[in-house]
């Protein structure tokens, strides 16, 4: 793989200047913007606009403890249970012991949560699969947009925000020590490169959810973020753990709609398509067991069945309780002529979230300096080899917050004239005659793969016969000029896809997000660690 995704002079393109760069607009990216000093000057990138983002998905909500039976520790306990003895314990503790504080600072942003019915002073706590506790939560079943809304809406009243959208971040500038100084971008609309220079650069850029063929996510969760810092030299790490969501709507116009854990959380069962409750075979938590299982046990159902989906089923609950409960997801499925309360939702998995990412220390740091990382784009630690519902919202709340802390101490006074030069090649002013059609075809053909072969099951000889295919692709891509948005993700994905295969073949047990039938067993004695990823190779930790 090249070192940059296109080779450019800098001297010929357009330069922006700023205190801050943030890479992406997502809750973790709009709250770090937030809790920086009004007195830095911040640029943020986001790749469609500012609305388009995971985050503003979400429809479950965010994981806190605040009942009286409840506490951070048990929050913590849920956690690590979740994560099936790969979450990093010192990062877990910060998440829990600073979610209140943070949760109080959102609703100072005005950010509207559901109160408790009967106290209205009180927010209504939900559960979610494997919470011990009621801790979740909500507004309504579109959590993510209310907060995502709110955020946005205050960030942009701040003059030292500058928000450029449809700008897509192509490479970190990394000089001669070894320090970030900012990106090459491509400006859509412009349809010209500039580079962004900054004092520090934070990536919030997501996950890389778009390798699989069925996927909650949307378009612009290509792994940009990681395939950025690989090619810079930096660390990933825990790639191989893909989180697949149980209960995805199963229609054959919409197979990416998430029905959210919420909807189990609050009783709904799964069913068959003989109407067969079938989870109480696989997990005493049942309905409620963490979403690994639950994905697993779905698949399996299938396989036994012939069947291509199962069943959720809330018809226990009357119809004006399930309007305002999921007000989006009963008018969804209502369009499809799904009546929540008298009929089973149809289901499949999906992947959903990305385990891995940028290794990342307590404070966003990451190894290459003035170079920070948050939210899915990020691999704190907190989620070891399966992530807990709703600790993802406020994974980039805790760590967004945790880098304006780190952000007073780093920036300092980083003129123009003090900004290093990059110069690699003469800018590419040709193109190479893959047609769009073509690249289109390569990314279809990499998702099915991924999807097949990488996906909730997996074998050593299937894992082979992806990664031979990868590098099938990857010799097939390797000479693109990248003069198109399409071709950068398209070879941003083929990386990221050959780094997780690995890092799957590499890994003989099965924990969490990564399940091998031919290694069906969990083995602390010899996988209780990490595999970190560098350009250099794999390292166990």
């Amino acid at each position: 793989m090249k070192r940059y995704l296109v080779n450019f002079d800098t001297d010929q393109l357009e330069k922006c200047y700023s205190d801050v760069l943030i890479i992406g607009s997502g809750i973790a990216g709009v709250y770090t913007a937030l809790e920086l000093s009004e007195h830095f000057t911040i640029n943020m990138l986001t790749k469609e606009e500012v609305e388009i983002s995971n985050s503003v998905l979400a429809q479950g909500g965010i994981a806190v403890s605040l009942d009286k039976n409840d506490s951070p520790e048990e929050h913590m306990k849920d956690t690590l249970y979740a994560g099936a003895g790969l979450c990093d314990e010192e990062s877990v503790d910060v998440l829990v012991h600073e979610a209140a504080d943070n949760i109080h600072k959102i609703c100072d942003y005005g950010v509207q949560f559901d109160k408790n019915e009967k106290d209205n002073s009180q927010l209504a706590l939900g559960r979610e699969a494997a919470h011990s506790k009621n801790r979740i939560i909500h507004a309504g079943d579109a959590t993510g947009k209310e907060v995502c809304d709110k955020l946005i809406h205050t960030m942009l009243s701040r003059k030292n925000v500058s928000l450029h959208e449809r700008i897509w971040a192509v490479d970190l500038l990394v000089d001669d020590q070894g320090e970030c100084r900012g990106v090459l971008a491509y400006d859509e609309t412009e349809k010209a490169y500039k580079v962004y220079y900054a004092a520090i650069t934070i990536c919030a850029s997501g996950g890389y959810s778009q390798l699989y063929y069925y996927t909650t996510n949307p378009e612009v969760a290509t792994g940009d973020g990681a395939a950025m810092t690989y090619r810079a030299g930096g660390e990933l790490t825990d790639m191989e753990f893909v989180q697949f969501h149980p209960t995805v709507l199963y229609y054959e116009k919409d197979r990416s709609f998430l029905i959210s854990e919420a909807v189990r959380g609050d009783g709904a069962l799964l069913r068959n398509a003989s109407g067969e409750r079938f989870m109480p075979r696989y997990h005493e938590l049942n309905e409620l067991a963490p979403r690994d299982v639950v994905s697993r046990s779905i698949f399996s159902e299938m396989q036994k069945t012939g069947e291509s989906h199962m069943n959720l089923d809330i018809t226990m609950k009357d119809r004006a309780y399930l309007e305002k409960r999921f007000p989006t997801i009963f008018q969804k499925c209502l369009g499809y002529g799904i009546d929540l309360s008298k009929d089973y939702i149809p289901i499949a998995p999906a992947e959903h979230y990305c385990m891995g990412g940028i290794k990342t220390g307590l404070y966003g740091n990451t190894s290459i300096k003035r170079f920070y990382a948050c939210g899915e784009a990020a691999c704190t630690g907190i989620h070891g080899a399966n992530r807990l519902a709703s600790n993802s919202l406020l994974e980039g709340l805790v760590f967004g917050r945790r880098i304006g802390i780190q952000a007073q101490e780093m920036v300092d006074s980083v003129g123009e004239d003090k900004m290093p030069r990059f110069v690699n090649h003469e800018y590419p002013t040709t193109s190479d005659s893959a047609s769009a059609e073509e690249i289109q075809a390569l990314h279809d053909t990499l998702k099915r793969l991924m999807t097949k072969k990488v996906g909730i099951v997996r074998t050593q000889t299937e894992l082979e016969e992806a990664l031979a295919a990868v590098r099938k692709l990857k010799d097939q891509t390797k000479d693109l000029v990248n003069d198109t948005l399409e071709k950068m993700a398209l070879q941003n994905e083929v990386l990221l896809a050959e780094q997780i295969i690995q890092a799957a073949i590499l890994r003989k047990e099965s924990r969490g997000g990564h399940f091998r039938s031919d290694f069906p067993n969990r083995d602390d004695e010899h996988w209780k660690c990490h595999i970190v990823i560098t350009k250099e190779g794999t390292e166990m930790r």
